[in-house]
């Protein structure tokens, strides 16, 4: 109980540091509140499509600097990469300028950068003028829009960009004032590069940095610990269910609890990568040498990153379900009280119902995450679905044999007409039931072959263990033996190996001796039944003939091979 106790202890521990640092961690700057965002910045690392007024497809992403969005602008999808890259290779040769730039009074002060809107002079002629130096990538109708200029030194400015009317919709405004927007974005983003280079703010980093890390480790260690104890619960758990527990409900019980337990082992594991990746990342958001490097994580475990905790989620999910499942059966179990030996065909139904539920509730929660992860992706899942239902209605006219199936599949179950672990005789073939699902049924015959069988083509079925069995024993006896003498014989041998510990398990009553059946070429024959468990037919019967062949020759009785009529009397009645 203290090592539980402790390990709670130190993940409370590493979960409160860290929310401390990330706390800290994002609250704003000057210059970020003048932004308007929060430091660390989780955008949209792919170009996001834009509805604006315009037969070409548009789409918006950030322009970087120092790793995080420093603004969004808009453009036709095949210039936009080109566009963003002029202006990034504009914003980091200013930056360079403006951090080689000294303070202008010595006192810490960061030195001004300059920043211009230009209206372009309307061109002199009809002719389109001549694409600009600078390698603008706007198209021609665009040239005339504002542009903003930026230097450290305001003789020597540099042409950054135009503003498009695309911009313009990205932010909701006209392109004078979309222009003005982002000429504060920019100084404001400058302001913010110069400062985190400043010692006072890279120390404060390092410390916070550290912390994290100790924070981190603490909860590593706690969770390690954690996820030890429940690896150990699920050993215990398992070789409980393989010795199988004193009846079906504790059973049941047990699986379920092995379930949960396999699910927060596996919710322990991806907490811990979780927070390894997300402090990780955060570290390196906290430096601006560094973030760049937390940006090409990001977009290089975009898809994984979505993917991942959905396929954990659908795992956890499918336990989860396997638990409820359990924890109904046991409840089913709980209203009967019974136990295994004594009921075992409770157990055998249970058992079937609970593969083909899972089975079931498997494929469901797998198609659930397939949906789920393709429109995580961005995919748009309507026609697929829609096309997915066409294939259905297709398919249905050559799938009527799986519809039937799957159909008798299901009332074969519900009816519990058989179940796995039965010995059954359909199509002229007995074995045991080893696999029952939907769609086809597998029994082990007598010579070990493994028969499978559509359900659609099962009809006539001969149980053989279901709920109780029986031993239809046949005995022969001679003509001139004493009849009542052998009769009495046969029910004292019953009576006494129902006595026996071993074996009046085994047998539900005592041994009826039914009387003579027939008369043949052997003598007379003698018929009993023998009300057993079930599946302990055969054993019983090997039994009871071995013991009654002992009893039969100690009274100096014969089982006749054939009758010789030739004999005398005397040979025929073995005295």
């Amino acid at each position: 109980m203290r090592q539980g106790r402790g390990s709670w202890g130190s993940i409370l521990y590493g979960m409160l540091t860290l929310a401390v640092v990330v706390a800290i961690g994002l609250t704003p700057t000057p210059a970020q509140a003048q932004l308007g965002r929060q430091w660390l910045n989780w955008s949209q690392p792919n170009p996001v499509s834009l509805e604006v007024d315009s037969d070409t497809p548009v789409a918006a992403a950030c322009v970087r600097l120092d790793g995080y969005c420093l603004l969004r602008v808009a453009a036709p999808k095949p210039e936009l990469n080109r566009r963003i890259h002029t202006i990034e290779v504009a914003l980091h040769q200013v930056r360079t300028l403006y951090l080689q730039t000294p303070d202008p009074d010595g006192a810490g002060s960061p030195p001004p950068i300059f920043l211009e809107v230009r209206q372009p002079p309307p061109p002199e002629s009809s002719d389109t003028p001549a694409p600009e130096a600078t390698g603008s990538s706007d198209p021609p109708s665009e040239r005339r829009t504002p542009e903003i200029y930026l230097g450290v030194d305001p003789r020597q400015m540099v042409r950054l960009m135009s503003v498009t009317r695309f911009d313009a919709a990205l932010k909701g405004v006209d392109v004078t004032t979309a222009a003005e927007i982002l000429s504060e974005q920019v100084q404001a983003g400058f302001q913010q590069a110069r400062w985190e280079r400043q010692p006072p703010y890279l120390l404060t980093q390092l410390g916070w940095t550290l912390a994290l890390s100790l924070g981190l480790v603490a909860l590593h260690w706690g969770l390690s610990r954690w996820e030890g104890q429940l690896r150990r619960a699920k050993e215990r758990l398992r070789d409980s269910i393989t010795e199988q527990s004193a009846s079906l409900s504790d059973l049941l019980d047990e699986r379920q609890r092995w379930n949960l337990t396999e699910a927060q082992h596996r919710l322990s594991q991806l907490a811990r990568a979780l927070f390894w990746i997300g402090g990780g990342l955060f570290i390196l958001s906290r430096f601006p040498q560094t973030r760049i490097f937390q940006v090409q994580v990001v977009q290089a475990l975009h898809i994984p990153l979505r993917l991942l905790p959905i396929a954990l989620g659908i795992y956890i999910a499918i336990r989860l379900s396997f638990a409820l499942i359990n924890h109904l059966a046991a409840i089913i179990a709980n209203s009967y009280e019974i136990s295994i030996e004594g009921d075992r065909r409770m157990q055998l139904r249970v058992r079937t119902i609970s593969r083909v539920s899972l089975g079931m509730v498997s494929l469901i929660w797998l198609g659930v995450g397939g949906v789920v992860a393709l429109s995580s992706l961005g995919v748009n899942i309507a026609p697929l679905l829609a096309g997915a239902g066409l294939i259905g209605v297709a398919l249905s006219l050559p799938a009527q044999s799986l519809i039937k199936d799957g159909i008798n599949g299901f009332f074969i179950i519900f009816e519990d007409q058989y179940a796995v672990g039965d010995v059954i005789t359909v199509h002229g073939i007995r074995g045991l039931v080893e696999k029952i699902n939907l769609r086809i049924t597998q029994i082990r015959d007598e010579e070990g072959c493994l028969v499978t069988i559509p359900n659609s083509e099962i009809g006539v079925i001969a149980n053989h263990s279901s709920r109780w069995s029986q031993a239809d024993i046949y005995i022969p006896i001679s003509y001139t033996t004493d009849v009542d003498r052998v009769l009495a014989l046969i029910e004292a041998e019953g009576q006494e190996m129902q006595r026996s510990q071993r074996w009046g398990q085994a047998m539900l009553a005592i041994p009826e001796v039914l009387g003579v059946e027939n008369f043949d070429e052997r003598g007379l024959t003698i018929r009993v039944w023998i009300k057993t468990q079930p599946l302990k037919q055969w054993e019983v019967a090997r039994e009871y003939r071995r013991r009654l062949k002992v009893a039969l020759d100690a009274a100096g009785i014969v089982i006749p091979a054939h009758i010789d009529f030739k004999a005398p009397p005397e040979s025929l009645s073995g005295s």
